[in-house]
């Protein structure tokens, strides 16, 4: 899968959680990519971000998160 569609890929992801109300819960990155923590009630998920379009992509899904 080329880049850019895995870019995509992760960025619907990230829409879906938000959108089927989990919340960021921890924030994580290390050599392999960034992991995100969602976590709704008592269900944890990790999602793995290996793009670095998603990572920008997820940064500015937060801070709008965070303004509102």
């Amino acid at each position: 899968m080329s880049d850019h569609l895995l870019s995509l890929d992760e960025m619907k992801k990230i829409d879906d959680f938000l959108d089927t109300g989990y919340k960021v819960h921890y924030v994580y990155e290390n050599l392999s990519g960034m992991f995100i923590e969602f976590e709704r009630q008592e269900e944890e998920v990790c999602l793995p971000i290996l793009t670095a379009e998603a990572r920008k992509y997820f940064a500015s899904k937060l801070q709008n998160q965070e303004l509102s």
